[in-house]
């Protein structure tokens, strides 16, 4: 391999927002530093797949259903 291509990977902390913390390696930092999540991957919908549903408030997405029925969607 060529030399000084490749990122440097080291360990670090990750806290989450209940307090647990996870050693993983990154090129994030440098050795040993913590990093503190603002948002928590085991609740939050990117993560959990999350299951919110489109909701026709107001009659939105019935409006823009009718004013593009001719295109096929």
């Amino acid at each position: 391999m060529r030399k000084d291509t490749h990122p440097d990977y080291h360990f670090i902390d990750v806290k989450l927002l209940n307090g647990d913390v996870v050693k993983m390696r990154s090129t994030w930092g440098k050795d040993g530093d913590q990093m503190v999540l603002d948002i928590d991957p085991s609740v939050h919908p990117a993560w959990t797949g999350g299951n919110t549903k489109l909701m026709d408030t107001g009659g939105r997405v019935s409006k823009f259903k009718k004013k593009y029925e001719g295109l096929g969607f």
